[in-house]
């Protein structure tokens, strides 16, 4: 007969610290480890355990593709694999998984993976990668199903799962599972996420300080409302007249007048910008010089309209009086300008925004976009979900939690500025020391790119929360038919990769790091 294990109430907000150790220590208390399938008869507030289950090596098929399609998961060690249904409100639906390796194989500690978009999912590829590396790890859909935001229309509960509750409520969940399962508590605890997920890292770490000991951020979609505003003013800028329309097929145009520009302000020719703010782009060059070039649609220029358009994407967006809403593309991220730019209708993650949350109307017409008027709109409709996330890192790092964030200089989804922004206003000054940034040339978005785009930011983070070395050079590699063809180093901002002046240029060993 399954034992049943009951644990003292969850609490939030300002009383996380106390909650986390009360469930800790009654946990602890009650009982020692257990196996993987009496976990189901685990009780915890809000939640439902729904499968707990011994999964052998290499028998994991992801439930969302079935066998035999996407990510493979062959290589994956044994595990005892938890899902739970969470309701911390009325309307809540919160699904979370919790993955635990084999005591042997356990490193001791925790690590939460994040989501991309509007979640909607678990995210199992990224819960895999973690489980290899001997971490008990944990993922959640953040309350919903479909990467959309319709889940929001008429339910500000559900929204709330989404902004922030369903990441913390999933932590204090998985800590419980790991003590229960282990019989101890995790050592560390760490967040690591992009996008969204970088976002929620950023959430977690202002507004539930005491949730991780070290936190990944990768190019935050944050603040959310002034990120979505500036995607549907480029959709005005470009889609809303066709004479205004870049075609995806001049996007290559518009990057190799960009790199013979600015490629060698950084006094290396090497196909990457290493600090896109000192390129000025100057479109003049590209533009059509006759009639005959406008009429031929395949001809390498631009039309004076599509030219204004190009340089526009470059600079911020800016109010009616002004003031600077979000940064705009950087130079060289030109080859990805199809993710936002290149459908018929504007980007599907802020056309949501604006249809289901701002105005509940699913038929809300994007021409009607008006900046002044509707990053307003948002902005309230946003209040206390999705806007702003605090610069007061005081509490996470007056505890010893570290943040390592990174960002891709080329990231064609958020402008990567949205990071340096971050950073820079980073409170108190005392914080600042637990802070480190790195910015990627010529990466995309969370990845690929022209640049050195594959790294591991897990290993300084454990570095630096356990043993107090925080990171100052991270080796990344560019590969091309999956042989590595460069690398280089990332350097923490403000500092860069500069090249020795000798030896391969696509050797991380010929550069080093400075101002």
């Amino acid at each position: 007969m399954l034992r049943k294990i009951e644990i003292g109430a969850r609490v939030s907000g300002l009383a996380a610290r106390a909650g986390l150790a009360a469930i800790t220590t009654l946990v602890s208390t009650s009982a020692m480890a257990a196996t993987c399938e009496s976990l189901a008869a685990l009780s915890l507030p809000n939640t439902t355990i729904t499968l707990a289950q011994t999964v052998s090596p290499g028998a994991f098929v992801n439930p969302a593709v079935g066998r035999g399609r996407g990510f493979s998961y062959a290589s994956l060690p044994a595990f005892c694999r938890v899902a739970a249904t969470l309701k911390p409100s009325s309307d809540s639906d919160i699904k979370i998984e919790v993955w635990l390796p084999a005591s042997s194989g356990w490193n001791g500690k925790l690590q939460a993976v994040g989501n991309g978009g509007w979640a909607g999912s678990v995210g199992y590829a990224a819960m895999a990668a973690q489980l290899r590396r001997g971490y008990a790890t944990t993922s959640t859909d953040t309350g919903h199903q479909g990467n959309g935001a319709s889940f929001a229309l008429d339910h500000p509960e559900k929204l709330i799962d989404y902004a922030y509750r369903s990441e913390h409520e999933m932590t204090v969940t998985a800590k419980a599972i790991v003590n229960a399962f282990y019989g101890s508590a995790p050592a560390k605890s760490y967040w690591n996420g992009c996008s969204t997920g970088g976002r929620q890292a950023l959430v977690e770490a202002t507004r539930y300080p005491d949730d991780f000991d070290g936190i990944i951020a990768g190019a935050a979609a944050n603040p959310k409302t002034h990120l979505d505003a500036w995607r549907m003013w480029m959709a005005q800028i470009t889609m809303k007249h066709d004479e205004d329309r870049i075609p995806i097929t001049k996007y290559s145009v518009i990057h190799k007048a960009v790199l013979a520009q600015c490629d060698a302000l950084d006094g290396l020719k090497d196909g990457l910008i290493d600090d896109p703010t000192k390129c000025d782009f100057n479109p003049a060059p590209v533009v059509c010089k006759s009639n005959d070039d406008l009429k031929n649609v395949g001809s390498d220029c631009l039309t004076p309209r599509q030219a204004t358009a190009a340089k526009a994407l470059m600079g911020p967006a800016k109010s009616s009086s002004g003031r600077e809403i979000f940064a705009g593309f950087a130079p060289g991220s030109e080859l990805g300008w199809g993710l936002l730019l290149g459908g018929k209708d504007p980007y599907a993650v802020p056309l949501d925004q604006y249809r289901f949350i701002v105005f509940n109307n699913p038929d809300w017409d994007w021409r009607t976009f008006d900046l002044d008027r509707d990053l307003a709109a948002a902005e309230k409709a946003g209040a206390g979900t999705l806007t702003a996330v605090s610069q007061d890192l005081g509490a996470f790092t007056k505890h010893g939690g570290k943040l390592l964030m990174y960002h891709g200089w080329a990231d064609q989804d958020v402008p990567p500025l949205a990071s340096v922004h971050y950073y820079g206003k980073v409170t108190p000054a005392s914080a600042r020391d637990s802070v480190r940034l790195f910015m990627v040339p010529g990466m995309n978005h969370c990845g690929g790119g022209e640049g050195p785009n594959t790294f591991d930011m897990v290993t300084p983070l454990e570095q630096w929360a356990e043993h107090g070395q925080p990171p100052m050079r991270i080796v990344a590699s560019h590969s091309e038919d999956g042989k590595v063809d460069r690398t280089r180093p990332l350097c923490a901002y403000p500092q860069g990769a500069r090249y020795k002046g000798s030896g391969n240029i696509n050797d991380a060993e010929n550069f080093v790091c400075a101002k």
